[in-house]
């Protein structure tokens, strides 16, 4: 049982996975540290100074300036902000992900046509698949 595990293991596509699923977690966390630290703030001071992480609605009939503050007085919030740098995380991923993919199938081969004729074995004249008949020469196939 060991060694079909290692053999599995070992296998290319499980180790490509592995290895997919690595990087993909480090440019998860380079793309939020674009949206959090270097999109978000002058998109903010572009719309009158808004600060996305710290838009928020409590729950309780209290008001907090931060998001911080209202979870350290264990108040209940729908972080609004924070679900929409969220949004833009995951768009700016999903885009880098279809422009990766997009790529990477430019250099995959292109699969064959689908055959959807076939020569006549009488006149050599080329005729659909499903023919039973030659329509040219007439002759039973």
């Amino acid at each position: 049982m060991l060694k079909e595990f290692r053999d599995f293991a070992a296998r290319g596509n499980v180790v490509d996975l592995a290895v997919g699923v690595i990087i993909g977690g480090a440019f998860g966390k380079i793309v939020t540290s674009f949206v959090n630290d270097v999109l978000m703030p002058p998109l903010g001071l572009l719309l009158g100074g808004v600060d996305f992480s710290n838009i928020f609605i409590t729950l309780s009939h209290q008001s907090y300036k931060t998001v911080a503050e209202a979870k350290a007085a264990g108040a209940a919030t729908i972080n609004v902000g924070l679900f929409i740098n969220t949004i833009i995380d995951f768009l700016i991923v999903a885009f880098a992900i279809f422009l990766l993919v997009k790529q990477v199938n430019r250099f995959m081969p292109k699969p064959a046509p689908a055959v959807v004729t076939k020569e006549c074995g009488y006149c050599y004249t080329p005729i659909p698949v499903k023919a039973t008949r030659c329509p040219h020469c007439t002759s039973q196939l």
